[in-house]
């Protein structure tokens, strides 16, 4: 689906979303009623400190006030790889961005995250897994690490990489790895309106905070994180 065609789906009952040079913002009206504000990256654009200060003040000087849900559209290069943007401190900024959001989301107002297209590192860190629930078309493409940044950093051949792929989604690039971490919350089907399923997505929204953990160990996609975390979380109201 191209974005027009995702938008139009979301919205038939009309929305003023713009493009501006990859970057979406506006808002879509809810089969429900209200309005969804939207904000997100389209084009495969990346995120650099000028985007993700422009995406914040979306979030946080919307018109209506702070009501309604946000919806975070995804088709990202990963963040910008410059000398300015690094100098700047691009991680304190994409950091900003991701706590925005998720402060948008403790304050009542649901975040969504819908991946479309690609998306990876830093700029997906900050943008659709800075969300509530992500939700992914089925053309997706996610990664938060390609295999060969990841033999990079670990030092493991790309070989060795790709065969422990094949079997543990966390080496794993890719919407049905994500998935099986609960990472992603849905994959939603393109023959059927967007707006239904949006629709039902908020009706049954999971309690706010990251519950991603638990999904992965239903899915068994990752097993040990949950009970990990709350043996840490046991240890530590312990100490106080």
């Amino acid at each position: 689906m191209t974005l027009d065609d995702i938008l139009a789906s979301l919205f038939p009952d009309g929305h003023d979303i713009r493009n501006d040079g990859g970057l979406l913002s506006g808002r879509g009206a809810l089969r429900s009623g209200g309005q969804a504000l939207v904000v997100g990256v389209a084009d495969r654009t990346p995120i650099g400190v000028d985007e993700a200060l422009r995406l914040a003040g979306e979030v946080t000087a919307s018109p209506d006030g702070g009501s309604g849900p946000i919806l975070v559209i995804v088709d990202s290069d990963s963040q910008r790889m410059s000398k300015r943007d690094e100098l700047l401190g691009l991680n304190e900024f994409l950091a900003h961005l991701a706590k925005c959001l998720i402060q948008a989301d403790l304050d009542g107002r649901p975040t969504i995250g819908l991946l479309y297209g690609h998306s990876a590192a830093g700029a997906f860190l900050a943008t659709a897994l800075a969300t509530r629930v992500l939700v992914g078309l089925p053309d997706a493409d996610p990664a938060v690490m390609d295999l060969p940044s990841m033999a990079r950093v670990t030092k493991l051949p790309v070989e060795v990489l790709e065969q422990k792929a094949r079997s543990t989604p966390v080496f794993a690039p890719g919407l049905k790895n994500l998935a099986a971490m609960g990472a992603v919350h849905l994959v939603w089907d393109e023959a059927t309106s967007l707006s239904d399923q949006l629709g039902a997505l908020l009706a049954d929204m999971p309690d706010a905070g990251d519950r991603r953990d638990a999904l992965g160990r239903v899915r068994g996609g990752r097993p040990k994180a949950h009970d990990i975390a709350e043996r840490v979380h046991a240890l530590a109201l312990q100490a106080l």
